[in-house]
């Protein structure tokens, strides 16, 4: 198990333009410390993946960033304002889409939508337009109450959106969803961010860290292990292998080579010399192999 990173010069000179700087922030619930001591950055159009299981400390970060909690020790800062002592300014450019879905059951799509507008203090919102951006078109009319979890997943990713926000704080945005409601919050993260948006997304989801995010952040026990592009971290960490898959003599014989160099080439061309080949697969680590490596833990 590795030990949890800590800053360099680079890192705090980046904080100074990023739209989210964290810096040595600090939380317990009484006597149980939630956070300890984490730093991170999230630029204009990036996607931060907060990777980690259940009680790493990342709701509780969240909670800090919109305001919810106030750190113990350290500071955040969006879009160059501090969130407790501006925190009516953060919020306003915050778009927040919470993995409990706080609805209203008896408003319609369209009412909610309408609704939270209203809150951040704008006379007129696109109903229509934002539900149509998350596969809501023809729903916007029915009340709330009858939507399937999906649909109010996706509700609640449209209402992130009202205020048009320069900062996306999505906590578990598809957890549990089918994958074709899965699928469409993946399409806004994505979308939002090509916009220059800047996005934290918190997760224990692997792959879906692997696919949206530019960089991932492995946290566990309340401290960052690793900051990294996921690529860099599974082949830094990580070991990469081909499974070859060949018939001799009517049975079928698969064998894994891991691959390191000129020697697994001679390898590969032994294991596929006299017979058929039926398939050659490579295969590299997973981030969850890499994040159990770091932290000794498995994301679920």
């Amino acid at each position: 198990m590795e030990a949890p990173v800590t800053r360099t010069a680079t890192q705090r000179e980046a904080a100074a333009t990023a739209a989210i700087a964290v810096d040595d922030v600090h939380f317990s619930y009484g006597k149980r410390p939630a956070v300890r001591g984490i730093s991170f950055e999230v630029a204009p159009g990036e996607v931060l993946g907060f990777l980690g299981p259940n009680g790493a400390g990342k709701s509780t970060t969240i909670k800090m960033l919109i305001g919810q909690y106030r750190p113990e020790r350290g500071s955040i800062r969006v879009l160059g304002h501090d969130v407790v002592r501006e925190r009516a300014v953060v919020q306003s450019r915050l778009g927040v889409c919470f993995e409990e879905k706080n609805l209203y059951p008896t408003m319609s799509g369209v009412e909610h939508l309408r609704f939270f507008g209203r809150l951040h203090g704008l006379r007129k919102v696109d109903a229509e337009g934002l539900l149509e951006r998350v596969g809501l078109a023809t729903r916007g009319r029915d009340r709330v109450g009858g939507y399937s979890k999906g649909m109010r997943q996706r509700l609640m990713m449209a209402r992130a959106l009202v205020n048009d926000p320069d900062v996306l704080v999505l906590d578990e945005p598809s957890d549990g969803l089918d994958p074709v409601s899965a699928q469409t919050i993946r399409g806004v993260i994505q979308e939002q961010a090509a916009r220059g948006a800047a996005v934290l997304l918190t997760t224990h989801d692997m792959w879906e860290a692997d696919a949206l995010a530019d960089r991932v952040a492995f946290i566990n026990d309340g401290r960052i292990y690793a900051i990294d592009k996921p690529e860099t971290l599974k082949l830094a960490h990580g070991k990469r292998s081909v499974r070859v898959r060949m018939r001799r003599g009517g049975e079928v014989e698969e064998r894994v080579i891991e691959w390191s160099g000129a020697s697994s080439a001679a390898a590969l061309a032994e294991a596929t010399r006299d017979g058929e080949l039926l398939t050659v697969h490579t295969e590299e680590a997973t981030l969850e192999a890499v994040f159990i490596q770091m932290t000794g833990r498995g994301l679920a």
